[in-house]
Formats: C-alpha cells, structure tokens, sequence
C-alpha cells in the first residue's frame, strides 16, 4: 500500500520518493499544499475505490495517518 501511495504523492509534489515514508509529514517534510492534499485525496479514493470522510481528512498530518484512514475506509 505504502508504494502505491508513495506514486500518488509523487504525482502532485515533487519530492524524492525515497523519503516518503510511514512518519514523514505530508507538509513540513514532503511539502504538500492545501491543494496538493485535496488532490492527493481524490487519487486516493479514486485509485483504492473508498470514500474517505471528510471530516476525517484535517486530522491526517503523516503518510501514515493516510494509510490508517484506508485501513478503516476499506
């Protein structure tokens, strides 16, 4: 899952996908904007075919808490 996500970011921020791991922060690590994390988002749903709660997508701060959101999504 993880390397599936890892192609999802790469695609909307331009970061070394070696330093995309589990902890990294999708912002201050990686540098993902606001808009970079919406789309992010729809790739998301739209490559694991989930809905994620909107409520739930402010509290994602990591490539973790992405993965952990799936996780309860599926």
């Amino acid at each position: 899952m993880l390397d599936y996500i890892k192609n999802i970011i790469c695609e909307y921020v331009e970061v070394d996908p070696a330093s995309i791991t589990e902890r990294a922060s999708l912002r201050s690590d990686l540098g993902a904007s606001s808009f970079d994390l919406m789309n992010i988002a729809m790739a998301i749903e739209d490559t694991f075919h989930v809905s994620l709660p909107n409520a739930a997508l402010p509290k994602v701060k990591t490539v973790g808490d992405i993965m952990t959101l799936l996780k309860n999504a599926g």
